[in-house]
C-alpha cells in the first residue's frame, strides 16, 4: 500500500506541466528568476493584475503547505508510548509534518509496548500479540518499508477440550477434517468463513480513506463509515447473540467460536459482535509474524520516524499559554514524567497518547483542563503467558498412550474446572514464532491462563519439564458490552488512540488509529475540515476514480 504525499500547489493547479498559464500576460520582454523559473512581470500594469490575482487566491482556496497564510507547523510533538501504536504514530506524524518537528517518545518500559520476546532455553518466543492476519496491510506495509522478512505460520494439529474430553480433532488429512466440520457441525463453517469475509470486506475499506487523507473524530464515525449500523450494532451485542441472530447453532458457537475467544481474549462468547469476528478471522489460514520477532516493527518505525525515545514515566499533562510580541498567544501542554535521573518535564504543541489510559497501565493525571478531561475506568483484561519447557502429560487430556497424542495445539471451552485457556508449541522468532510441529520429545510450549499456574496445576500438565518463564500482561480490554469508545480528541490538540481497543485489540488496529490520529491531528492544525468526518466517503471515492 502506498503513501501518497501532498505536493500539489497552486502554481501546478491552474497550470500544470506543458500547460499555458489561465491569464493573459502583457507583451514582454521579460526579465527571469535566478533560477530560469516562471517569468516576472517588469510591466506595472502587469504586476496591479498579479497582486489581484494573488489576493483573488488568497481568499478562494485554502492555504497549502509551503505559501503565506499557512499555520506554522508544530515545534514539537510528544507521543506517550512506544508499542505499535506509538511508534506508527510517530511515523505518520513525520510523514505528515515533515523534517522540521521535534519529535519524542515517551517509553515507561520498553519499546514494543505489548509485543515482547520470552527467552527460553537460549531462543526467543513472542510473549506477546505473536500472529497477523494476511490482510493487515499497514503491519505488511511496514515490514517491506523497514526491511524486514515474514514468517508464515506453522501448522499442527489441534483439539477442542471440553474439561473432560476431546470433542473435536483435526487429522493430517484436509479431507477428513473437512468430513469431521461436515458432519458435526453441517454448514456452519462455511457460513461463518462468508459471514466473517463479509466484514472483513467491509472493514478493508479503511485503507482507501486512509489513502487518501481522510480521518475520523470518533470512533464511532469511523466504525460506522465502514460498516454502517452494522458495525455499531456489533459493537452493542454479544458475539454469541449476534451469531445465534444470524442462524450458527449452540453447538457450533460452543465448541467452535468459543475456544477462538478464548486462545484470542482471554474471554467467552459475551465479547462484543466486532471483536469476535475479528478474533474469528484469527483462525483463518495464511497468518503470519515478523522473524527475529514482532516488536521489530516497533524499533524499526520509530528509527525511520527519527524520533527521540525518551526513557520516562509521564506523570501529568497540563494546559499552558504563552505570549508572543506578535500574533495570538501560543497553546502548549506541559508533559511532566520521571526518569532515572528524576522528575522532568518539556512542553509540547501535539499529544498522542498511545498507551491505555489505566491506573495501571498509564496513570496520567490532566490537570487543570476546562472542562476536565474524562476519566476511562474500562478495565482490562489479564492473561498470563507460560513457557513450559517440557513434555506434556497425554494422560491429564485422556490418552493412555503418548505415542498416540499427536496434538500441537489444544484449545479449550467455557468449563470452570479448567486452569489454562490453551496450549500450543510455539517455535522461535528466528523461525517464525508460531505454533510449531508437535514433538514426542521435549518442546517448548505456550500456556495462556487467567493466573499464573501453580506446581501442581504444571504437575497435572506436564509429564517433566525443564524450565518454566512467565509473563504476565494486561493484554487488551475486559469485553461487556454494550461498549462505548472512548474519545479521540481529549482536548485542541490532545489525541488518544487506544479507545479503539474497546472495538478491537489487534496489532493491525492500533496502526489503523495510528495513522487515524496523525491524519487527524494534521487537518485540526491546519484546518482541513474537508478532510475530517465525510460521510458517504466509499461512493464518493468510487465516483472520483
Amino acid at each position: 500500500m502506498g503513501i501518497l504525499h501532498d505536493t500539489t500547489t497552486p502554481a501546478a493547479l491552474l497550470a500544470g506541466p506543458g500547460r499555458p498559464p489561465p491569464w493573459p500576460l502583457p507583451p514582454g520582454p521579460w526579465p527571469r528568476s535566478r533560477g530560469g523559473a516562471d517569468p516576472i512581470p517588469a510591466h506595472p500594469i502587469a504586476a496591479m493584475r498579479a497582486l489581484h490575482l494573488l489576493l483573488l487566491l488568497s481568499a478562494v482556496c485554502p492555504p497549502v503547505p509551503g505559501l503565506g497564510g499557512r499555520r506554522d507547523a508544530p515545534g514539537k510533538i510528544a507521543v506517550v508510548g512506544g508499542g505499535v501504536g506509538g511508534a506508527a504514530a510517530a511515523y505518520f506524524l513525520r510523514q505528515k509534518f515533515g523534517r522540521s518537528v521535534r519529535m519524542e517518545v515517551l517509553e515507561q518500559a520498553e519499546v514494543g509496548g505489548r509485543l515482547a520476546t520470552m527467552e527460553v532455553e537460549g531462543a526467543g518466543y513472542e510473549a506477546g500479540g505473536a500472529v497477523l492476519h494476511p490482510l493487515n496491510l499497514h503491519m505488511k506495509h511496514f515490514v517491506k518499508e523497514l526491511g524486514l522478512s515474514v514468517a508464515p505460520g506453522h501448522g499442527s494439529i489441534a483439539g477442542v477440550y471440553n474439561g473432560e474430553e476431546f470433542v473435536f480433532e483435526e487429522s493430517n488429512w484436509y479431507i477428513i477434517n473437512l468430513f469431521k466440520l461436515l458432519w458435526n457441525y453441517g454448514l456452519n463453517p462455511l457460513r461463518m468463513y462468508m459471514w466473517v469475509e463479509d466484514v472483513l470486506d467491509k472493514f478493508m475499506r479503511i485503507y482507501r480513506y486512509q489513502m487518501h487523507d481522510y480521518a475520523f473524530s470518533s470512533n464511532e464515525r469511523l466504525l460506522h463509515a465502514l460498516g454502517g449500523n452494522d458495525f455499531i450494532r456489533m459493537l452493542n451485542q454479544t458475539i454469541d447473540e449476534a451469531m445465534q441472530k444470524a442462524g450458527f447453532s449452540h453447538k457450533f458457537i460452543n465448541e467452535v467460536v468459543c475456544p477462538a475467544m478464548r486462545v484470542n481474549y482471554g474471554q467467552g462468547v459475551n465479547i462484543n459482535g466486532f471483536v469476535g469476528a475479528v478474533s474469528l478471522a484469527g483462525v483463518e489460514s495464511g497468518l503470519w509474524s515478523v522473524k527475529g520477532g514482532n516488536r521489530l516493527v516497533c524499533t524499526g518505525l520509530l528509527y525511520a520516524s527519527k524520533a527521540e525515545v525518551i526513557s520516562g514515566t509521564v506523570l501529568s499533562i497540563e494546559p499552558k499559554v504563552r505570549p508572543r510580541p506578535a500574533g495570538d498567544p501560543i497553546k502548549l501542554y506541559q508533559v511532566t514524567y520521571n526518569t532515572t535521573s528524576g522528575l522532568t518535564g518539556d512542553t509540547y504543541d501535539i499529544v498522542l497518547i498511545a498507551a491505555p489510559l489505566s491506573r495501571k497501565i498509564a496513570n496520567i493525571t490532566f490537570k487543570n483542563f476546562d472542562p476536565p478531561v474524562p476519566e476511562f475506568p474500562n478495565p482490562y483484561h489479564k492473561t498470563v503467558a507460560t513457557f513450559v519447557h517440557g513434555r506434556l502429560n497425554a494422560s491429564f487430556f485422556g490418552y493412555r498412550d503418548p505415542e498416540a497424542f499427536n496434538f500441537g495445539a489444544i484449545f479449550t471451552m467455557e468449563n470452570p474446572k479448567l486452569f489454562f485457556n490453551s496450549l500450543g508449541v510455539v517455535s522461535p522468532v528466528e523461525d517464525g514464532g508460531g505454533e510449531g510441529k508437535p514433538a514426542l520429545q521435549s518442546a517448548v510450549w505456550k500456556v495462556f491462563s487467567k493466573e499464573v499456574l501453580t506446581k501442581e496445576q504444571l504437575n497435572l500438565l506436564f509429564s517433566s519439564y525443564d524450565s518454566v518463564k512467565v509473563k504476565t500482561w494486561l493484554a487488551y480490554p475486559h469485553y461487556s458490552p454494550p461498549e462505548s469508545c472512548p474519545p479521540i480528541i481529549l482536548h485542541d490538540n490532545i489525541y488518544y488512540l487506544n479507545g479503539i481497543e474497546r472495538a478491537a485489540s489487534a496489532m493491525e488496529m492500533s496502526a489503523i488509529a495510528a495513522k487515524n490520529a496523525a491524519l487527524l491531528a494534521y487537518h485540526r492544525w491546519y484546518g482541513n475540515t474537508d478532510r475530517v468526518d465525510q460521510e458517504g466517503l466509499h461512493e464518493k471515492l468510487k465516483t472520483e476514480l
